[in-house]
């Protein structure tokens, strides 16, 4: 089994609160878990209005499919989130 780890650094400009950033963040994760059946944490930036971190974990015997599957994720963040990512790393185990 290969696990893989996709961390996302991402800009919320329109932020105002913790309670705005945390609404859109839940909005995120509830689709995407739906979707493709990942783990999803909150990595850094806890108490930032405005940035976050956070990280999606899968696994698969495939490497190409866990790669897949991260580059949906990705496409769909950019889609959906009113923002931008500053950086996205991908790890695998």
């Amino acid at each position: 089994m290969i696990i893989g780890l996709l961390t996302v650094e991402i800009y919320i400009p329109y932020s105002h609160s913790l309670k705005e950033k945390r609404k859109m963040l839940n909005k995120i994760k509830d689709r995407l878990k739906k979707k493709y059946n990942i783990a999803f944490a909150e990595l850094a930036y806890l108490n930032k209005w405005q940035r976050s971190k956070i990280g999606f974990v899968t696994l698969n015997i495939q490497k190409s499919m866990i790669e897949k599957i991260f580059q949906k994720i990705i496409q769909e963040i950019e889609e959906n989130i009113e923002g931008e990512i500053l950086q996205k790393e991908i790890y695998y185990f």
